[in-house]
């Protein structure tokens, strides 16, 4: 089951998730995700420091790289847009 639903292109994380549903994964394509609301919550690439999701913020996601979310104190709703034309200067 998945951490997670999906309406369309917005995937919701509760504010109450099982932290430990949140594993390290990797994508089968590259993705963009913006942040649409949410308090609390980071991204972590593997080896990297967790960045906190900012309303607004747009992060890159590659192909394959390792990554995951760490749980926040409210919902977080992300707009998920795979395989899109991006500029990747004004990513994350």
């Amino acid at each position: 089951m998945n951490p997670y639903t999906d309406e369309n292109t917005t995937r919701t994380f509760s504010k109450d998730v099982d932290s430990m549903s949140l594993i390290w994964h990797t994508d089968q394509e590259d993705r963009t995700v913006t942040v649409l609301e949410g308090k609390g919550w980071q991204f972590q690439r593997d080896n990297e420091l967790p960045l906190a999701l900012i309303e607004g913020d747009n992060i890159f996601i590659p192909k394959g790289q390792i990554h995951r979310i760490i749980k926040g104190q409210t919902d977080l709703k992300l707009k998920i847009k795979n395989n899109g034309s991006i500029n990747k200067s004004n990513n994350r």
